[in-house]
């Protein structure tokens, strides 16, 4: 699964009402969070409601009740979206 639409047909269940779910269309950003969600989609009456960038960092809305779950995954959203800007720079592939 590469792209956010495919995710977000995957976990149509899970995906609050109303809500567009995740907005995030790269494709090692959709692959992490396939992994987390195979744990995630355990827990009882678990929804998520958006995964998006807001003012330059990642934010996931969901049901959880721990705070810092969602900042973990926040944080290893932002981890991969700037190694992926890293690795497509022409720059960062020639050696100085």
């Amino acid at each position: 699964m590469t792209t956010a639409k495919e995710f977000n047909k995957k976990y149509k269940e899970y995906l609050k009402e109303g809500y567009y779910g995740l907005h995030i269309d790269t494709p090692k950003v959709v692959d992490f969070l396939d992994r987390v969600f195979m744990e995630l989609t355990l827990i009882p009456e678990f929804k998520y409601y958006q995964i998006k960038l807001k003012f330059g960092k990642s934010r996931f809305y969901s049901s959880l009740k721990v705070g810092a779950l969602s900042y973990v995954i926040e944080q290893e959203i932002d981890k991969i979206i700037i190694e992926t800007l890293s690795d497509s720079s022409p720059l960062a592939h020639v050696s100085v």
